[in-house]
């Protein structure tokens, strides 16, 4: 498995969603969802995309199992606190039911970075 590729080929998936959810915010007047969206494009669009680039620019950051659990937290995790965004924001579910979610999720993601952070401070710039 290719996790640059792989991350860089969900950032597309993402801005595609983020963007449509842009436009239906903006034909519709009702920018009610912007919490949302500015998830989509910053969890989903930006940070695979940065995750995509680095693992392609150093591509010994790849090896082994840390990116590969880096990867599925992030398509695990991520749309599970993006849908739980949405019900909170659209009035679907109670912030009472979407807290406990967002604490388990959250943190998890957090892992997500951190791995990246290592693979950053251990393959980045060395040959």
């Amino acid at each position: 498995m290719n996790i640059g590729r792989a991350f860089l080929v969900m950032a597309s998936l993402y801005i595609v969603v983020g963007v449509a959810l842009g436009i239906h915010m903006g034909a519709s007047g009702d920018h009610s969802q912007a919490p949302t969206h500015a998830h989509i494009n910053l969890l989903g669009f930006v940070s695979m995309a940065v995750f995509g680039f680095a693992y392609h620019l150093f591509p010994k950051m790849q090896d082994g199992i840390l990116p590969k659990i880096h990867f599925w937290i992030h398509q695990t995790m991520v749309p599970i606190i993006l849908i739980n965004l949405f019900l909170l924001v659209k009035g679907a579910t109670t912030p009472e039911a979407a807290e406990p979610i967002f604490m388990i999720t959250e943190p998890i993601v957090l892992v997500g970075y951190i791995i990246f952070a290592f693979q950053i401070f251990k393959f980045a710039g060395r040959d």
